[in-house]
């Protein structure tokens, strides 16, 4: 039953976008028509998802929900960001202790630094193929397309203030160490964060058993309460990205596209590409369960998508990785150094954005001069997990050194929203698929069952 359900809905979303397609080509329809018929999709979704009783059905219902409140009434959708705003910020208290106390009982509960050495090692030169292959990835799939070129440059704004942000290679380096936990904590800085937890994890390893055991219990403890605590604050998730979505819509609006569309398509073809050329292959190559891997990255994923925040995701995709099988002790390193360093959606993004922004200027780049591109977002990349503005921010660098106008970056603007969507997302599901993937080299994967409080993750 649930089923026709959502073969319903798929259909009538599909009719829809056909009738409104040939509105916009003159063609003499009712907009009552076309609302009637995208409230009957949702509605059909809406019996699909309760009778799935799945969250992530739940997210896809608020998704479409949120949209159409958003097209159909924008001044009260705009109202309701107030509701993705409460999400996220309750999501951000998790994210602390949650990466504390995992990383901590996972390094001290198993006392093998070498293994923690192995696994950095490991982790980085999978971080570093991945995200080289997606940086290709942008500047072939930017450059078949050529999307930039015959777009007309909007007013200039000024570039000054945003440029004025850029941290240099130093301040980026700095900014990975804590000089108070508390204000790190606070910040919200991850990376200051884990770096203090696997220096403290190390340093708990040390000392003696009977020294050990009482903080090494309390931080198990304390990664078990914030995992329930996740639970519950996934409860909220369909009411904080339908607030999301309203929001975005109402404020860009389905239009924002018509000039951009070929940018779009583009950015989204080359993440489909990076995952199927090369996020998958890395999944077949260490002979990961596919099926079951994408059922628990589903989720995650749909909640970067709907929030643009990889932060919004971190603390369930956590959890759902280790009711995969991974871990705690793998996704507790992986996947918040993936966080700083394995931004594959963001790499690629940057790159392909790198050449619109020539292409709209109308210069030509050689193949060395994007070779060398290529070298400098590897490099500032790195910063764009801990950077406000992050996308504006390593753009206008990129330009700078390369000679290129900043004026052709603020065209992105108008879109960031809708792009943001689709590199948030694949960064999600690469930090995901990165810890399946070490946890597969150190022949941990699936060895041990998770507790009771995380298995709920994936039966929720």
């Amino acid at each position: 039953m649930k089923t026709k359900f959502l073969i319903a809905g798929l259909f009538l979303l599909f009719l829809a976008a056909v009738l409104s397609l040939a509105g916009r080509f003159g063609a003499s329809l009712s907009p009552t028509l076309t609302a009637t018929i995208r409230w009957l999709a949702i509605a059909a979704f809406t019996a699909y998802a309760f009778l799935k009783r799945s969250l992530t059905a739940w997210i896809l219902v608020a998704m479409l929900f949120g949209a159409e409140i958003g097209y159909d009434a924008p001044h009260f959708a705009g109202s309701l960001r107030i509701f993705a705003q409460i999400f996220l910020q309750m999501i951000k208290v998790i994210i602390a202790p949650l990466l504390f106390a995992t990383l901590v009982s996972g390094i001290a509960g198993h006392a093998n630094l070498r293994q923690v050495g192995r696994m950095g090692i490991k982790a980085i030169v999978y971080f570093e193929v991945v995200t080289t292959a997606a940086l290709f990835i942008g500047l072939a799939a930017i450059n078949l397309s050529q999307a930039g070129y015959g777009v007309h440059l909007p007013s200039v704004e000024s570039a000054e203030k945003i440029a004025a942000a850029r941290p240099t290679a130093a301040e980026i380096i700095l900014h990975i160490f804590p000089e108070n936990i508390a204000k790190s904590v606070a910040e919200n800085q991850v990376l200051q964060v884990v770096v203090f937890a696997i220096i403290f994890g190390i340093a708990l390893a040390m000392v003696r058993e009977d020294k050990r055991r009482p903080m090494l219990s309390f931080c198990e403890s304390l990664a078990e309460v914030m995992f329930k605590f996740t639970n519950i604050v996934m409860l909220l998730a369909p009411i904080g990205v339908a607030g999301a979505i309203a929001y975005t819509v109402a404020h860009t609006g389905f239009d924002v596209l018509l000039n951009l569309v070929r940018l779009v398509a583009t950015l989204y073809v080359a993440l489909i590409i990076t995952i199927l050329g090369v996020l998958l292959p890395s999944a077949l190559l260490v002979r990961a369960p596919i099926r079951r891997t994408v059922k628990a990255m589903a989720e995650p994923a749909a909640i970067a998508f709907s929030t643009t925040s990889s932060e919004a995701a971190l603390p369930r995709a956590m959890e759902c990785m280790e009711a995969l099988g991974v871990p705690r002790q793998v996704v507790a390193f992986v996947i918040p150094l993936g966080y700083s360093f394995n931004l594959v959606g963001s790499t690629l993004y940057l790159a392909l954005a790198s050449i619109f922004v020539a292409q709209v200027a109308g210069i030509h780049l050689t193949f060395g001069q994007q070779l060398f591109m290529m070298l400098t977002l590897m490099l500032t990349s790195k910063g764009v997990a801990g950077v406000s503005r992050a996308a504006i921010v390593i753009l206008l660098g990129t330009a700078g050194q390369l000679g290129l106008p900043t004026e052709p970056i603020f065209i992105l603007l108008g879109v960031d929203q809708l792009m943001d969507m689709g590199r948030t997302a694949v960064n999600v599901i690469g930090n995901c698929l990165a810890s399946v993937v070490v946890a597969k080299w150190e022949g941990e994967f699936d060895k041990e069952r998770p507790s009771e409080t995380v298995e709920a993750a994936l039966t929720q």
